[in-house]
């Protein structure tokens, strides 16, 4: 398949590229620094240099798989949403499936409650609270989009550079392993999402994965 990764240089976006590049897809990294990009994975990797909101329809449309990885500071933590309904508008009615890589915020404990909430009342929050808020409302818009093939993905509530384990899969619910850790590296997550690309179980939903 042809999938191009927005934000590849990021600590997901990068790991999900050379999972998929291993499996032997074509990839494409849409960052805004080529030689960076280069530099990280690869002197002869294929690659759209443009920001994130410069793309436009015919830079996109050629793609199977979208994966929007992009990452940015708590003051523009809006542009999460932003670059959904971009992506969405583009691809509406369209076969190109696009994957969104959400925050725990969304996800639900064991009262179904939302664990944005308890995120909130961790000491300091407010210093980044932005970006988990903001993934969790790009989750509600997903929800309401019938006519575009997306799929979100959740990690736990910790998520760090590392290579991928078994992981534990689920839904809705935020997750713990044996010892009750809700952690997911960056190589579990990168080999979820391309499972499932190469899968395709998951449609105009969302699940969640963690290390086990």
């Amino acid at each position: 398949m042809r999938i191009g990764i927005i934000g590849a240089t990021g600590n997901a976006g990068a790991a999900i590229f050379k999972e998929a590049q291993q499996r032997g897809h074509e990839v494409v990294a849409i960052v805004r620094n080529a030689a960076k990009a280069k530099t990280q994975l690869g002197e002869y990797i294929s690659v759209i240099e443009k920001d994130a909101f410069s793309l436009v329809l015919t830079d996109l449309q050629d793609f199977d798989v979208i994966v929007d990885a992009f990452a940015t500071s708590p003051d523009q933590a809006y542009l999460h949403v932003d670059l959904a309904t971009k992506l969405v508008a583009f691809f509406r009615e369209k076969k190109t499936r696009l994957f969104f890589i959400l925050g725990a915020a969304s996800l639900l404990n064991e009262q179904d409650e939302r664990n944005l909430n308890k995120l909130k009342k961790i000491p300091g929050s407010e210093s980044w609270i932005a970006i988990p808020e903001n993934q969790a409302d790009e989750y509600i818009f997903l929800q309401t989009v019938k006519n575009v093939d997306w799929v979100g993905v959740s990690p736990g509530n910790v998520f760090q550079e590392g290579e991928a384990v078994p992981a534990i899969l689920g839904k809705d619910h935020l997750l713990f392993n044996d010892q009750q850790k809700s952690i997911t590296s960056s190589g579990t997550l990168a080999k979820a999402i391309v499972d499932e690309i190469e899968a395709q179980q998951h449609h105009n939903t969302r699940f969640t994965v963690i290390d086990g």
